[in-house]
């Protein structure tokens, strides 16, 4: 049986019928200056845009982007050290789950997923009219993390077509190796995909070596510009996988999925890639910083390799008190509406964080043992 919903694999189509101005110019091989045939505002005057972001935001807002994200994948493909064909940029990692989903899955399959990671797949999945079913963590001393066996074993029995996976986990911050995601891909029902969301992909050690980038048949890899590229507000994030399955992926896509200022903003910090790393070694530098400061007030701090900390506490109870505490003081951190990690408090590696007395209720809460 194909990976593929049934009614994708049956079929040429659907194609894109609007690829874009900039994709018809690269296949004449020239430019196209008059554009007025696409219908767009190009007319608009936007004076009160462009007083308040300038001109070079009401241009961008007044075409539509590149439905292929041309530029944004070929700069990707340079620093990854991939063929553009394995690259597809949307709008965040959270619309190439919705289009993952929509490409592997019909309403009534099964899907599996860890109990408490994060919800915005289960979401898709319930929306899309799945059917989920959750495997606990594994939960011991210095480690909360998702169970490959359990879900390997269960993909089997319940012949999933779609495993998802987080990594580095959120919200424990817990990161699997590679040979260990490897192997739990190569345990999956044959025609079953594994969902990789490596939204947190910038905080490993190793992110920039060509083996943690690679392309693994029967995975779909989502990445993100919001954590370490700080582009949270325009959504763009992208996917590896093999050009087949960026073919199904762009049969259910909407064609300007990117905007034309979300497209150029991603270019950008690609272009920059030094201010991406002093980024990323500044979170890292608060991370191991605000871990030490809670530990030292007696805090269950999980190992993480993402842009947070996960403080474990002896019950659902403790954290939501403390959690609505800090709220009552305008104080935002996360606690999972999820019971099975009710008990969690995932605080962002921000230097609010660090700011004396930001936290001093928690710690108050810490050395008490409430």
């Amino acid at each position: 049986m194909s990976r593929f919903a049934r009614h994708l694999g049956n079929q040429d189509g659907p194609h894109n019928p609007f690829p874009g101005l900039q994709a018809l110019e690269r296949r004449l091989g020239h430019a196209l200056p008059h554009r007025i045939g696409s219908n767009e505002g190009l007319d608009m005057p936007h004076r009160a845009l462009t007083a308040r972001f300038g001109e070079d935001v009401a241009e961008l807002a007044r075409t539509y982007g590149d439905a292929e994200a041309w530029q944004v994948r070929r700069r990707l493909a340079e620093s990854l050290e991939l063929p553009m064909e394995a690259l597809l940029v949307d709008a965040g990692a959270d619309s190439l789950m919705a289009l993952a989903l929509r490409a592997l899955c019909e309403p009534g399959d099964t899907v599996l997923t860890s109990a408490g990671t994060y919800p915005t797949w289960s979401y898709f999945v319930q929306g899309h009219g799945c059917r989920q079913l959750e495997v606990a963590y594994t939960s011991r001393a210095d480690l909360l993390a998702p169970d490959l066996d359990a879900l390997a074993a269960e993909a089997n029995r319940e012949s999933a077509r779609v495993v998802y996976l987080a990594n580095p986990d959120n919200p424990s911050g817990h990161l699997h190796a590679d040979a260990e995601v490897l192997a739990l891909r190569d345990a999956l029902p044959h025609d079953c995909t594994l969902v990789l969301d490596e939204a947190y992909h910038d905080f490993r050690d190793d992110a920039a070596s060509p083996a943690a980038n690679a392309i693994w048949p029967g995975v779909i890899r989502l990445r993100t510009f919001s954590k370490a590229h700080g582009l949270a507000g325009l959504r763009v994030g992208y996917a590896i996988a093999t050009p087949e399955t960026h073919a199904m992926l762009l049969k259910v896509r909407i064609h300007y999925a990117v905007s034309s200022l979300a497209l150029a903003a991603a270019e950008t910090v690609l272009a920059h890639p030094d201010e991406t790393r002093e980024h990323v070694t500044a979170v890292i530098s608060r991370r191991e910083a605000l871990s030490t400061w809670l530990r030292e007030r007696g805090g269950d701090v999980l190992p993480s390799t993402t842009n947070f900390v996960a403080l474990r506490l002896s019950d659902a109870e403790r954290a939501s008190a403390i959690h609505r505490q800090l709220l009552a003081e305008g104080t935002l951190i996360h606690r999972p509406a999820h019971p099975a990690l009710g008990h969690l408090l995932r605080i962002s590696a921000l230097d609010e964080a660090l700011v004396p007395g930001r936290l001093e209720t928690l710690a108050s809460a810490l050395r008490n043992g409430e």
